[in-house]
C-alpha cells in the first residue's frame, strides 16, 4: 500500500512541476518574442538618434563657421572705417550688410539646431524605455528559469510581474506613451 502512496505522492509532485514549467515556458517565450521585437525597434531609434545628433553636430558646426566669417566680416570693416577713403562708403555698406545677413543665417542656423537637440531628447526618452524594457524582461526569464527549478509558485507570480512591467513599458515606447522614469534612467545611465 505504502508503495501505491508514493507513486500516487509522486504523480501528484510532477503533475505540480509539469504545470509551473508549462506556464514558466510560454511566459519565457511571450517574454523572449517580445524583447527581440523591442529590440528591432530600440535600434532603429538609436540609428534615429544617430541622425539627429549628425544633423544636430553638422548645424552647430556651420553656426560656427558663420560665426568666422561674420568676426572676419567684422574685422574687415573696422579696418575699412579706420582707413576711410573717399568712396569707401559703398565697401563699408557691403560688409555692413554680409554682417547683417550672417547674424539672421545664424539665427535660422541655431533654431535649426535646437530642433535637432529637441528631435534627440524626444527619441532618447523612448529609446530609454526600451532599455528599461529589455532590463526587466532580461530579468523576469532569469528568474523564471529559477522558478523552474524551484518550483516556487511565489516566485512564478513575481517574475510574471516583473515581465508584465518589462511588456507594458515596452507597449508605451512603442506607442510613444512616455512611461519614463527619470530615477531608473539615472540608475542606468
Amino acid at each position: 500500500m505504502s508503495d501505491i502512496n508514493e507513486t500516487i505522492q509522486e504523480t501528484i509532485e510532477h503533475a505540480g512541476e509539469s504545470k509551473i514549467n508549462s506556464r514558466v515556458a510560454l511566459i519565457v517565450a511571450i517574454t523572449a518574442t517580445f524583447m527581440a521585437i523591442c529590440n528591432v525597434k530600440d535600434g532603429n531609434i538609436v540609428q534615429a538618434m544617430s541622425q539627429a545628433q549628425a544633423h544636430n553636430i553638422d548645424a552647430w558646426s556651420y553656426f560656427n563657421t558663420k560665426s568666422t566669417k561674420q568676426l572676419i566680416a567684422e574685422n574687415t570693416l573696422e579696418l575699412l572705417k579706420l582707413q576711410a577713403t573717399p568712396g569707401s562708403e559703398e565697401i563699408i555698406k557691403k560688409y555692413e550688410e554680409r554682417i547683417a545677413r550672417y547674424d539672421k543665417e545664424k539665427a535660422e542656423i541655431k533654431a535649426q539646431a535646437e530642433a535637432y537637440q529637441k528631435e534627440y531628447d524626444d527619441i532618447n526618452l523612448f529609446d530609454d524605455q526600451f532599455d528599461m524594457t529589455e532590463a526587466l524582461l532580461t530579468i523576469s526569464i532569469a528568474m523564471l528559469g529559477i522558478t523552474s527549478l524551484t518550483q516556487n509558485k511565489k516566485l512564478l507570480y513575481f517574475s510574471s510581474i516583473v515581465s508584465l512591467i518589462g511588456v507594458v513599458l515596452g507597449l508605451a515606447a512603442f506607442l510613444k506613451i512616455s512611461l519614463h522614469s527619470d530615477l531608473v534612467s539615472k540608475i542606468l545611465g
